[in-house]
């Protein structure tokens, strides 16, 4: 009985865990897409810069004051030759993000972004030299093919939003090899993460921002109908991408990894499915067809890649251990499905 009742209160964990992931994920995309469309609040780079410094503030409140993670000590040079690196390519990649959500519909940004896995394979191979497994590269072929089928069929094509979400991609796969590497030593999680990127990542997106947007935010303070309303929505979404960081956080250490996977397949399926019933932005049975069969693919990938993890020796591939759960962490949040910080 008592092992019944430990059980369910874990489903129940899990499932509450999922639950909020996904509300504060969708929730952030929605909103930057509505700064972006209803707003008229067209600028990327500014929205990512707010972000960054609703996070630099929350991680330090969460760690400093309410005391929920203990601060991971990380030696000065350190700071600057692998936190750094780490928070270049983190930016680059919250932008590239926020540029696709500014000229691309929810549905079509959240489909590309899903190539990921294959862009983390095909550049270890490329640069790193690593050999895979022939299922890795079988499971890649769904995905890339409903990334070409949604991509002809996509109705709101924009060529900008398309490169900033595929160069996006391969922003979050440089993140995700680069923390093997630079981050070895230094077990992080989300929130730890977010208190050493974050400063870092303001600090190189703050004078962009000013020079390239700074007249252009100027005017739209002088010429918004609504200022204040506005604000609170723009300054809101960096509060809640901040919270997302921590629901990563949470949701990791409430499920397993295949659980964690699927979710994230059927959160993209979610914020697609919210943001057409907002936006309405006109989609194709072709192209409906397309994110669905890449989704899927993310899937089989995720867990094929689960299943040769629990072998001890693959033939033909490195020996690949099971994720911690520290180093799970730490992948989950460079690789963003978001994600979105």
């Amino acid at each position: 009985m008592d092992e019944s009742k430990v059980l369910h209160s874990g489903m129940l964990r899990a499932v509450l865990a999922i639950l909020q992931w996904w509300g504060f994920n969708v929730t952030v995309i929605i909103m930057n897409k509505w700064i972006f469309e209803k707003l008229d609040f067209k600028f990327p780079l500014t929205v990512s810069c707010i972000h960054f410094v609703c996070s630099t503030i929350g991680a330090f409140v969460a760690i400093k004051f309410l005391k929920i993670k203990p601060l991971i000590e990380v030696k000065y040079q350190d700071r600057w030759r692998r936190i750094f690196p780490m928070s270049f390519v983190f930016c680059i990649n919250i932008v590239l993000g926020n540029v696709s959500l500014r000229y691309i519909p929810v549905s079509f940004m959240q489909t590309i972004k899903s190539f990921t896995p294959a862009t983390t394979v095909i550049l270890q191979w490329l640069v790193w030299r690593k050999v895979f497994e022939w299922r890795i590269w079988a499971s890649l072929v769904p995905i890339v093919g409903g990334i070409l089928l949604t991509s002809i069929t996509e109705l709101s094509f924009n060529v900008l939003g398309f490169c900033a979400a595929l160069f996006g991609c391969l922003a979050t796969s440089t993140k995700t090899i680069l923390a093997e590497s630079l981050l070895h030593g230094y077990k992080f999680d989300s929130i730890n993460t977010v208190y050493y990127m974050a400063p870092y990542a303001t600090m190189i997106l703050a004078i962009p921002a000013m020079l390239i947007e700074g007249a252009g935010v100027m005017n739209w303070l002088y010429t918004h109908q609504s200022i204040y309303s506005s604000s609170v929505i723009i300054f809101s979404s960096g509060i809640l991408a901040f919270c997302l960081n921590f629901s990563i956080f949470y949701v990791i250490h409430s499920t397993t990894a295949v659980t964690f996977n699927v979710a994230g397949n059927m959160k993209v399926a979610v914020a697609v499915l919210v943001s057409w019933l907002i936006f309405r932005n006109p989609i194709s049975a072709m192209n409906a067809f397309g994110c669905a069969v890449t989704l899927l693919g993310c899937t089989f990938y995720g867990y094929v890649r689960h299943r040769l993890s629990q072998q001890a020796v693959v033939p033909g591939m490195p020996r690949t251990p099971r994720t911690p759960r520290g180093r799970m962490e730490m992948i989950s949040l460079v690789n963003d499905k978001q994600d979105k910080v």
